[in-house]
């Protein structure tokens, strides 16, 4: 299987963030070969305006069966009440279900903070789709839930990581966990699974030793929204996840 792994579009946050989201959308639809699913993990406006939900509507058109959740940057409400066509102001909980494959997706972000927090009802329903499921799962947020060497991610992770992981480590079929915010492709392991964090869309977040003067590191002199937008390709076989980071030209 290939699952296309998608993050941080922040549609309007900068002049180029349409255009770049559009180029994503071409490559992944105009690929030779199939995608199974494209999994888009958060922040997907900027300032969380009902507009900025209605243009990413449009450029997250994906030819493959696509879930998304929120970031940090996102608003609940205007998120449901354009991309989902729902009502209602509790977390945006999503689920994917796949022949050979579900994804999970949690509502990681807390209205009105950057951190990001699993509450007590994503918690039971994440419980609950995982005792459902049949076969392996992918488990994914926006906030990764550990460190990364980026301080200003480092300090709004996910700030119940422990409670996550004994979840996981109940339900063994987890084959892996997902994430954004970083606007860097990295992995890790995390309650011993492979932890994928997907690249940015709109810009890339550098660490302190990419820059002349790492410490004086600021996130905006980190941010680079001249380098092209990126994504992550998982390739999966019912076992083992082999994940290759593409720049899209």
């Amino acid at each position: 299987m290939l699952i296309a792994h998608v993050s941080d579009l922040h549609i309007g946050g900068s002049e180029d963030s349409v255009e770049r989201a559009m180029r994503v959308r071409e490559y992944l639809n105009g690929l030779p070969g199939p995608v199974d699913a494209v999994m888009v993990t958060g922040d997907i406006a900027d300032h969380g305006l009902a507009d900025e939900y209605t243009i990413a509507r449009e450029v997250m058109r994906y030819d493959a069966p696509t879930i998304v959740c929120p970031g940090n940057h996102d608003s609940r409400t205007a998120f449901r009440t354009v991309l989902l066509g729902q009502s209602g102001h509790g977390p945006i909980n999503q689920v994917l279900r796949l022949e050979g494959l579900t994804i999970a997706l949690c509502d990681s972000s807390i209205p009105g903070r950057h951190d990001g927090h699993l509450d007590d009802e994503t918690i039971g329903w994440l419980e609950s789709e995982l005792d459902r499921a049949e076969g392996p799962v992918f488990v994914g947020m926006h906030h990764p839930p550990v460190r990364l060497g980026l301080p200003s991610v480092d300090a709004i992770r996910l700030t119940n990581p422990d409670r996550l992981e004994k979840v996981l480590k109940h339900h063994p079929h987890v084959r892996a966990v997902m994430a954004g915010h970083a606007h860097t492709a990295a992995s890790a392991i995390y309650a011993g699974l492979p932890l994928s964090v997907a690249p940015g869309v709109v810009s890339t977040l550098k660490l302190p030793q990419e820059l002349v003067l790492p410490d004086q590191w600021t996130e905006d002199d980190a941010l680079d929204f001249e380098l092209p937008p990126a994504i992550t390709l998982h390739v999966f076989d019912g076992d083992r996840l082999a994940s290759h980071t593409r720049v899209v030209p």
